[in-house]
């Protein structure tokens, strides 16, 4: 069992330069024990060949170290002992082994920066928010909410790590089904290159927002855009790919759910008195699934697409129109022509809910 920090213990007073202690501390609460063992040490403990903890640790994200620097936990042998177990007993190659925690080690990364800042976040005082009021403009948490988020963390991390296994296994899940669906030669003709909705949703005038915002502000409005973007399109069964700052990127299998997200999202925005409008730009065909990315000419085309909606608007090409054309709820008018950079002459159609059709549900601010 984890070095646990004591319940409500402030381990950094706001004139105290104990950070290095702190760290320390959150090591042993979350690894089990300080770093003490040198590269060497832990191949040999584990049985591999000093190349292959080399590479498990490359996979792992982490930056080269000397081999006798120490760098390595307990916890670092028993991944290690466990990876190489795997392998030599032969439930997977090297190179699957490698890959996994590749794809962990990325997300993982992101996961816990993520955390941290929600966390920080969570504890600073909501001042006011530019030099004229006397509002904090600090992207970066005081030294004393660093440290109350650090013990936060590491005095919750046996309740949170059940909670992220639990949604990782519900997420695999969905994953697998989807590749059976894509798989099956009786749903599709060529499994090769599944068919998606593709989705693009872009804020309109985001860099005239910037610029009239400080950096806390803006992390405000992306973390709102980001939490209505992620709900809307949870709640129609659609997968979020990626967001980039004022963008969103997300794709479904279905294009009635699709467009029902697109068409939500516009609304979305527009009800949130802190965020700009939003356009939507839709494609409808194959795409290649990647790292948990999707690319391929109908990512592009969506893409190109919303880089010509009009605000408030959603796109979608002809594709996308045509697989809505026996669809209750939406119509698709068409509009001209447009030639798009990269992908050709389009036939361009905007989306609107057909007279009559039911308006899914959007969350609510709190949500």
């Amino acid at each position: 069992m984890p070095d646990e920090l004591p319940p409500g213990e402030q381990a950094l007073p706001p004139s105290a330069p104990a950070a290095d202690d702190l760290a320390g501390r959150v090591e042993r609460a979350l690894l089990g024990r300080s770093a003490s063992m040198a590269r060497a040490e832990v191949s040999e403990q584990a049985g591999v060949d000093p190349a292959e903890a080399r590479r498990f640790w490359h996979a792992m994200g982490f930056q080269v170290v000397e081999d006798d620097e120490a760098m390595f936990t307990d916890a670092d042998l028993e991944a290690l002992a466990r990876v190489t177990e795997m392998v030599r007993g032969g439930r997977v190659s090297e190179e699957l082994a490698l890959g996994m925690t590749r794809a962990f080690a990325r997300t993982a990364d992101r996961l816990a920066v993520w955390q941290t800042q929600l966390v920080a976040e969570s504890l600073t005082p909501d001042t006011v928010d530019d030099e004229r009021d006397g509002r904090d403009t600090r992207s970066v948490p005081e030294p004393v909410v660093a440290a109350d988020a650090a013990n936060l963390l590491a005095r919750t991390i046996d309740e949170i790590e059940p909670l992220l296994v639990y949604v990782w296994r519900r997420h695999l899940t969905n994953a697998i089904q989807r590749m059976l669906a894509d798989a099956d030669p009786a749903v599709r003709s060529d499994p090769s290159a599944p068919v998606r909705a593709v989705g693009f949703a872009d804020l309109v005038a985001f860099t005239s927002f910037v610029r009239r915002m400080s950096e806390r502000q803006l992390a405000r409005l992306v973390q709102r855009f980001e939490l209505l973007a992620s709900d809307v399109v949870a709640e129609h069964g659609g997968r979020v790919i990626k967001t980039v700052g004022d963008e969103v990127l997300f794709v479904h299998t279905d294009a009635a759910a699709a467009s029902a997200i697109a068409l939500d999202l516009v609304d979305a925005m527009a009800e949130d008195e802190l965020l700009p409008p939003v356009r939507v730009g839709l494609a409808h065909g194959r795409v290649v699934s990647r790292l948990g990315d999707v690319f391929g000419v109908t990512v592009n085309k969506a893409s190109r697409i919303t880089a010509v909606t009009p605000s408030g608007t959603v796109y979608v090409d002809e594709d996308m129109a045509r697989a809505l054309g026996s669809v209750s709820g939406f119509t698709a008018v068409e509009r001209r022509r447009r030639m798009l950079r990269g992908i050709g002459v389009v036939t361009l159609h905007e989306l609107r809910r057909a007279p009559l059709g039911r308006r899914p549900a959007v969350p609510n601010a709190s949500s």
